[in-house]
Order: C-alpha cells, then sequence, then structure tokens
C-alpha cells in the first residue's frame, strides 16, 4: 500500500509531521496544516477538555492520564503550536506550580522527580518557553543528578542509587534535546543507553522487560525502543553499532503492508482513544520511517 498517502489520510497531528519530515515540505506547506492541530481531531479533543481555570482534570499531575501535566505533554507531541495562547497559558501555570516551595523549602513531591522535570523542560520547549527562568532552574536541577553511568534516575532524589532507570533517561534526554542544552550530558546519556544495545541489561544480556519492545503512543514516561531510537534520529546522533539490534527489532516488527502496530496502551484514564492496540497506527510508522531514514543516511565523510 501507499504508507504515506496513508499517514497524510490521518490526524492533522500526523499529517503536519509526514510533510515536514518524511517529504521535506517546507514551512510554508506544513505550518498551515500544524496550525490545525489545535482545531481539529485528537488536539480540538485535548483542548476541549481544558477547564476555565486552565487546568485539565481539575489536577496538577493526577490523574494519570487526564491531568494538566500529562495533557499538555500530549499536546506538545502532537504538535500545538508553540504560541498558542491556551495551551501556553495553561504550562506557565504548571511551572509556577511545579516551582513552588512548601514549608520545607521543597518543591511538591511530583515535581522533584527527575523523570517528571525532564518532561516539563520537554513540554516548556514545545511551547517556546526555554529562555524562562523556571525552565532553566529545571535543567539545573536535571543536570545535577546526572549519575556517574551516564544516565538518570527518578530514585536518585531518594536515596544511593548508582545505575540509571531507561524511563528516567530517556524522559531527560529529550528534555535536554528540545530546550537545546546539556549536549555534553546528553551524549553521555545516549552512550548510557548504548552500553545496554537500548533495551537490554548490562548483567546478564537479557532483555530487561518485554515491554520495553512495545511501541506506545501517547508514551508518558514509559521507554521503549522506538522511544530511544526517534531520540538518537531527532538529535542527529551518530549511528552506532549497538543500537544495529534495536534497529533490526524495528524492522522486524513491520506488516506484511509496511506499516507498524501500536503495542501496549498504558494503564489509566484518557480523554480519547487516539489508536487502538495491536492494530496499525500511524503514529507509531511515523516514528519507525524516521528512524529508518536516519539510519539509512550515509556516513560523514
Amino acid at each position: 500500500m501507499d504508507v504515506v498517502a496513508w499517514l497524510l489520510d490521518g490526524d492533522v497531528a500526523v499529517e503536519w509531521q509526514v510533510r515536514r519530515d518524511l517529504l521535506g515540505q517546507p514551512a510554508s506547506l506544513y505550518m498551515p496544516v500544524r496550525d490545525r492541530v489545535p482545531e481539529e481531531g485528537w488536539g480540538a479533543v485535548l483542548m476541549g477538555a481544558r477547564g476555565d481555570n486552565g487546568l485539565w482534570a481539575d489536577g496538577w499531575y493526577s490523574p494519570k492520564w487526564v491531568s494538566t501535566f500529562y495533557t499538555l505533554q500530549t499536546l506538545g507531541a502532537l504538535g500545538v503550536p508553540a504560541d498558542h495562547p491556551q495551551a501556553r497559558a495553561s504550562v506557565e501555570l504548571l511551572l509556577d506550580r511545579a516551582l513552588t516551595e512548601d514549608r520545607s523549602g521543597r518543591w511538591p513531591n511530583w515535581a522533584r522527580d527527575i523523570c517528571v522535570a525532564g518532561m516539563l523542560v520537554r513540554t516548556s520547549a514545545a511551547f517556546g518557553m526555554v529562555s524562562d527562568p523556571r525552565v532553566d532552574e529545571l535543567i539545573g536541577y536535571v543536570l545535577a543528578h546526572q549519575l556517574a553511568d551516564g544516565g538518570w534516575n527518578c530514585q536518585s532524589t531518594r536515596g544511593r542509587v548508582s545505575h540509571s532507570s531507561f524511563h528516567t533517561t530517556i524522559s531527560v534526554l529529550e528534555g535536554l534535546h528540545a530546550a537545546g542544552t546539556g549536549e555534553s550530558e546528553q551524549v553521555a546519556g545516549r552512550e548510557f543507553l548504548l552500553q545496554h544495545h537500548l533495551f537490554r541489561s548490562h548483567r546478564t544480556g537479557e532483555i530487561v522487560h518485554p515491554g520495553l519492545t512495545s511501541f506506545s503512543f501517547p508514551r508518558y514516561w514509559y521507554y521503549d525502543v522506538l522511544r530511544a531510537l526517534e531520540h538518537f534520529a531527532l538529535a542527529g546522533a551518530d549511528r552506532d553499532h549497538r543500537a544495529a539490534e534495536a534497529v533490526e527489532l524495528l524492522r522486524g516488527r513491520r506488516r506484511p503492508d509496511a506499516r507498524w502496530n501500536l503495542g501496549r496502551r498504558h494503564t489509566g484514564r484518557t480523554w480519547l482513544t487516539m489508536e487502538r492496540g495491536g492494530q496499525p497506527s500511524r503514529m507509531i510508522t511515523l516514528g519507525a520511517l524516521r528512524v529508518l531514514n536516519w539510519w539509512a543516511e550515509p556516513e560523514s565523510p
């Protein structure tokens, strides 16, 4: 089948990214499509759930996945324009809440989580707020908690932790990349993932968890092989032989009709079902094609 035509026939959140990333169209062609994301399809449903107080489900970080935090994260991933006034106003509220200290002089428990802080950096960057001093404070916070193995772990603020987490590391890497900062720290974080071939235990060589090989969207805080490979591709990272097995796993999941299925859906409340598990997925197919295009590029001289 004509996979690109199938992708273009999907939600506008998919269409504008296909035009930019797979067809290489100029901004003059894909930006008018992107501008429609908050007004049509998935984006319109999510924006329509926003309360008059600027929050979703009247919650900051919970309930999952309909809270303000996770709804804004999803809207950023869909490509709601950075200058969208309602979305940006809600990011302002979220940053204020996350960085407001309690009586002990600390941020709320959820905001102190390194994984959450990394995700919030990415969401803030998606809505054009990289220069905000609060985002700079968050970036400093996550950089200060990078572990010796190059990655990050959400537990590092709660006690002695020596080994990084796939989930936390990818969340921080995406945030730093979106913010355009911490390049050396990003390299070290990617090296941590590569040392594990993106999904294997450094001790036994076995797959760490079956969920790492199941491709999901929205991803929230969950790591998977495709998510890691997309970060490598979008960051323009060098192709490394240690990622080859993960790329072959991705190729092996391609259906005979050249599409990819959505894997697991993460348990929790949602505002809508974008795509169904076990069925062809435009978001997963788009990501997979991004990765394979990056992997196929000729080596730099």
